[in-house]
């Protein structure tokens, strides 16, 4: 798996420069601080050896803090927590060197800046959606929505899609030990080339020139979409309440070509797991249209077809991904 780990040695640590704010009486004792970055919101919560713990755990909008480390020093102040032993971020980009950025939001995330905001020990940064896909074993079944049914391999990978502000896949492999998932930037591939869907394409390339799937198939794509459609420009908030029978159509549709051409990519025959805020708010939509072309693949339309469908609808999975994370890397 592709990630980065920083290790910050106790001097360094201990410096004037890198000292924590002063803070209220301790109430939580926790070891790890874990962050689920999105290019909106970010998830934060606290856990210790026995697993995440889920009072602790906060959504805070990324626009009320002028970096992520003066919203970590916030969240550990407003609990009277830390400092953290390890600190481990899903940031939704990609990451390289110890740093990541954010492809939806300016911010750029340095592992040993956070080392220095929260006092942490050791800092790994990996994409977020790695995070959603190590949670998957991990899941209770209420977090776990079926859309569409089928017949899954259980030692095949399965494919995590995750659809908000932006859009990325993860695909987890198992080995031995637990989970294996590599890093990957596939919202930023090219859309597949549709007779259909070419008119739309034209109008995504004005803002978006390389034609990423995160320009149609995202919360911003489905705003671009309807405006496409149907000349209005609506907020995707809008969009979802009203529910207009053409954009759902063409989103889903393009959401199963898409997904289809995944899943056989990585011959994902565990099962295909949709999650983010753009993906429960289509969910009710995933119906005929989608199945056609999911499966749309000739002699390969039975693997398709085996293939289960499911959303997963715990907001805290990205946590509990970094905390099993952590458990085996760290």
């Amino acid at each position: 798996m592709a990630h980065t780990h920083q290790t910050i040695c106790a001097a360094r640590r201990r410096s004037p420069r890198c000292a924590a704010p002063a803070r209220r009486s301790r109430v939580w004792m926790a070891d790890r601080l874990l962050i689920d970055l999105g290019g909106t919101h970010a998830r934060l919560g606290l856990a210790d050896a026995s697993g995440l713990m889920t009072q602790t755990c906060r959504r805070v909008r990324n626009a009320d803090h002028a970096s992520l480390s003066q919203m970590l020093t916030s969240y550990l102040g407003d609990l009277g927590a830390g400092p953290v032993h390890a600190l481990c971020a899903g940031v939704a980009g990609p990451v390289r060197g110890g740093v990541a950025q954010l492809t939806n939001h300016a911010w750029r995330i340095e592992a040993a800046t956070l080392a220095c905001a929260t006092g942490a020990l050791h800092v790994h940064l990996i994409n977020d959606l790695q995070a959603q896909a190590m949670a998957l074993d991990d899941l209770p079944p209420g977090a776990l929505h079926p859309l569409l049914p089928g017949a899954p391999d259980p030692d095949a990978p399965r494919l995590v899609l995750g659809l908000g502000t932006g859009c990325n896949i993860a695909v987890a492999h198992r080995v031995t030990g637990g989970l294996m998932v590599p890093a990957s930037e596939s919202g930023h591939t090219t859309l597949p080339d549709a007779p259909e869907f070419r008119a739309l394409y034209d109008d995504l390339r004005k803002l978006h020139p390389h034609l990423p799937i995160e320009a149609a198939l995202s919360g911003p794509g489905l705003v671009a979409m309807h405006r496409h459609l149907t000349g209005e420009t609506c907020s995707s908030h809008q969009i979802v309440s009203a529910a207009p029978r053409g954009t759902m159509a063409v989103f889903t549709r393009l959401l199963g070509l898409v997904a289809g051409n995944l899943c056989l990519a990585h011959m994902a025959t565990g099962g295909l797991y949709l999650i983010g805020g753009t993906a429960r708010a289509m969910a009710p939509h995933i119906g005929a249209a989608f199945c056609t072309e999911f499966t749309a693949r000739g002699p390969y339309a039975p693997i398709l077809r085996d293939i289960p469908v499911t959303l997963i609808t715990d907001d805290a999975a990205g946590l509990t991904g970094l905390h099993r994370y952590l458990e085996r890397f760290a």
